[in-house]
């Protein structure tokens, strides 16, 4: 292997631009790779992953305010990081200077020339999650004489992917970026993986690259940058991802990602800390003296049959949860409180969230500081993919179905298929 790609001088360059539409009201004062899933930043997992394989050196692409306090204030220069999973020698993340772009390729085009990259750069979205064996991906790139490697994944629904058609070589002939179903060339959907040659900082400068950016005002690697270097003729062929790969587009993915890492579809990280035995997929954490006696208190009342637990579960630190409560297949943060009687059912909630007496919820998200009023006289039903964003409180006996509600609102009622926002 070139020892240009060896994992100590690759770069990887994160970016994280977008305002993650599709996973609103989640992201509507958060950015989409701090988003929580699983007790941790999504982004960490991607992270985790290549900094195994002895990748050390990070650009986090950041555009907004939002998206640059998020990964600024949560990883820094990467100290804690290391620190948190082991990795030496440490990680070190940087961040793009303070300058807009124009889309995920504009910002890997900024970050590379600020910092006068060299090397090849292994380019990575920022919303997903995945399990790549990137020693595997470059020999692949090397032995190809690419100047851009894709990896590519088969899906089911081709639905807001972006779409390649290769030959028999896996050179990508042509590229579409979210086609509708007839349009599709194919089943084959770009991961958001990205292996690229060093000469690339030439293209970024050639003209037809200026005159997409004057004229679209955009630079996107998907819509823009692959199909231009397709159509003037480089080498840009299609890896096929073995690995896991999750995109958490939106709130179904998002749920469906969740509990495909807690299966332990996701091999870097298969152990969550706290699992209370070999033979269950149930992890109860607990690491200061006051988290381990609720740690306890928990695995107690599972053992007692006063807790019910179903399929993989996940619960956080200093969870205080009462007896009759039935938890399947989820995800329950932090410092979160759970009143008798409650059930909660493929569903994730984040940390600090309050639940009342005998609420349900069933297949959906609730964000970060939530309160759930309920009581046995009036209980309180949450389900068919309803998101409730951060510092919501919902009043007793409110029905939610297929419902997103946006941050700081107080919501008494019912709704189904409805968007709530504060004004």
């Amino acid at each position: 292997m070139n020892d240009n790609y060896a994992t100590e001088r690759l770069r990887v360059i994160i970016p994280v631009g977008g305002k993650a539409k599709r996973l609103l009201p989640l992201t509507a004062e958060t950015s989409k790779a701090c988003l929580r899933i699983v007790n941790r930043p999504l982004i960490e997992f991607s992270l985790l992953s290549l900094a195994k394989q002895g990748i050390r050196n990070f650009i986090f692409g950041v555009k907004g305010y939002t998206n640059y306090r998020d990964l600024h204030d949560y990883f820094e220069s990467g100290y804690g990081f290391s620190s948190r999973y082991g990795i030496s020698p440490r990680v070190h993340i940087k961040y793009q200077p303070n300058i807009d772009d124009f889309g995920s390729a504009d910002s890997a085009r900024i970050s590379m020339e600020y910092y006068n990259v060299k090397a090849p750069v292994f380019a990575v979205q920022g919303d997903n999650i995945f399990d790549v064996n990137v020693k595997e991906l470059v020999e692949f790139h090397e032995k190809k004489g690419a100047i851009m490697t894709i990896a590519l994944r088969e899906v089911p629904d081709v639905e807001g992917f972006g779409i390649a058609d290769i030959d028999k070589d896996k050179r990508i002939s042509r590229f579409v970026e979210k086609p509708t179903p007839k349009e599709a060339p194919s089943n084959l959907a770009n991961t958001g993986l990205y292996m690229v040659s060093p000469e690339i900082t030439k293209i970024f400068k050639e003209k037809g690259v200026k005159q997409i950016i004057k004229e679209r005002k955009r630079l996107d690697f998907g819509y823009d940058f692959i199909p231009y270097v397709i159509q003037t003729g480089r080498p840009v062929y299609g890896y096929t991802l073995k690995g896991c790969w999750f995109d958490v587009g939106t709130p179904k993915r998002y749920l469906e990602a969740m509990q495909d890492m807690l299966e332990g579809h996701f091999s870097s990280l298969t152990d969550f800390g706290g699992r209370i035995n070999e033979s269950a997929k149930i992890w109860v954490q607990g690491e200061s003296s006051e988290s381990l006696k609720r740690r306890q208190e928990i695995i107690r009342k599972i053992k007692q049959g006063k807790i019910e637990i179903e399929g993989a579960v996940l619960i956080g630190r200093h969870c205080n949860i009462s007896d009759g409560v039935r938890i399947a297949n989820s995800c329950i943060d932090n410092y979160t409180k759970i009143d008798k009687g409650v059930i909660i059912e493929n569903s994730a909630l984040m940390d600090r969230v309050i639940v009342g007496e005998k609420a349900e919820i069933k297949e959906s998200i609730i964000g970060r500081h939530v309160t759930i009023l309920s009581s046995a006289q009036k209980r309180t039903k949450i389900d068919a993919v309803s998101v409730i964003a951060d510092d919501v409180t919902i009043a007793e006996g409110c029905r939610l179905n297929a419902t997103k509600i946006y941050p700081h609102q107080y919501v008494r009622g019912e709704f189904s298929n409805q968007t709530l926002m504060a004004s």
